[in-house]
């Protein structure tokens, strides 16, 4: 029943994932379409940027503690990109240069959407067949 609940977190977790991503991207697509100022857009993703990242490593440590080795090999490159951002200083939104670079952060976010909807597929399909799994026995 551990198993159940450690996926059950985990779900909670990329789900949380999710909607900062959506997040960040809402505002970049209200940025493109003019109904948000550049300073604005730039200053509610950058208040999100931070979350996502913690929320991302503990993610990662969380599959480690319970065990789940593969989706923890599988959560390290995005937590590495993660990383050399945030070492390089290039995980923030720059106010001056968010319209040169709009169709670059919106690629850069759809591709972490996409990665994130593929672990939350794998998590749902590992609850399911844990759930299945204990009721069995």
């Amino acid at each position: 029943m551990g198993d159940i609940w450690a996926w059950l977190i985990s779900f909670f977790f990329l789900i949380a994932l999710v909607g900062i991503i959506v997040y960040q991207l809402v505002c970049l697509a209200d940025l493109e379409f003019d109904y948000i100022n550049p300073y604005d857009s730039a200053s509610r993703i950058n208040y999100v940027v931070l979350p996502e990242f913690i929320v991302q490593g503990v993610l990662c440590v969380f599959y480690l503690f319970t065990g789940h080795w593969f989706m923890a090999i599988l959560c390290l490159p995005y937590m590495y990109y993660n990383f050399q951002l945030y070492s390089k200083r290039q995980h923030l939104v720059d106010v001056t240069e968010i319209f040169n670079l709009l169709n670059w952060e919106k690629k850069k976010r759809l591709f972490k959407l996409a990665y994130i909807i593929l672990n939350l597929f794998l998590t749902i399909f590992w609850m399911i067949y844990s759930a299945l799994d204990d009721y069995e026995d």
